[in-house]
């Protein structure tokens, strides 16, 4: 939104925050293999981080299915606006993250952490695969030979199959079923969400221009 903010109205200071935003994130959140945290807090007089913290995915040291879903989102879209490489090295290594630990052949949908204590029994999340799925889309057109087409072409296969997609009329009139909001908080587990729908609507606009090409 900074970015675009800052595009509309020819101001730097939008596109300065949210630079300064990426490069933070990117510094602390992250671990070496690409995994991230979910919160981190900054000591308000200084800047400096004083904890870290994962509270909706299954503890504070595990990979959180929709926040390594955002991380590849963001970061891909972060290289759109700025065509710096740190960026697009970032969205490279946490999309392999999430290639490399897909539940199975058959199903390219996310546990909803890839940690979660009871896999295979553990609700799965169509809004973490929905946001990858789209991202990886667009990854296909800076990072070619990778497979990312592919894989987003799986899982967009996966969530259109009738083990997601809910029938029309049903669902509370949602596209996607089981998504996760926050197991720690009890909260929206095994539901429909907006976000689900609006990633799963945008992966499939951005296949069908791709494939127009």
């Amino acid at each position: 939104m900074l970015f675009w903010a800052s595009e509309q109205t020819n101001n730097p200071k939008y596109r300065e925050i949210a630079i300064s935003h990426a490069d933070k994130t990117l510094k602390n959140h992250f671990r070496e293999d690409m995994t991230s945290y979910h919160v981190v807090s900054y000591l308000a007089d200084s800047g400096e981080v004083e904890s870290k913290g994962t509270f909706q995915g299954y503890a504070d040291s595990s990979a959180w299915a929709r926040g390594q879903a955002w991380g590849v989102y963001g970061y891909t879209m972060c290289y759109r606006f700025t065509k710096q490489q740190s960026y697009l090295d970032a969205a490279h290594k946490i999309a392999r993250f999430i290639i490399d630990h897909r539940p199975s052949e058959n199903d390219y949908v996310p546990y909803w952490d890839y940690d979660a204590p009871n896999i295979p029994n553990e609700p799965r999340d169509a809004s973490a695969a929905a946001c990858t799925a789209s991202a990886l889309y667009e990854m296909e057109n800076y990072l070619p030979g990778n497979d990312y087409k592919v894989t987003a072409d799986k899982i967009m296969e996966s969530l259109g199959s009738p083990a997601y997609r809910a029938a029309v009329g049903t669902n509370g009139n949602f596209i996607l079923m089981h998504s996760v909001g926050s197991i720690p908080h009890d909260s929206e587990i095994d539901v429909p969400l907006n976000y689900a729908d609006y990633y799963f609507l945008e992966g499939l606009m951005r296949k069908r221009d791709m494939e127009k090409k």
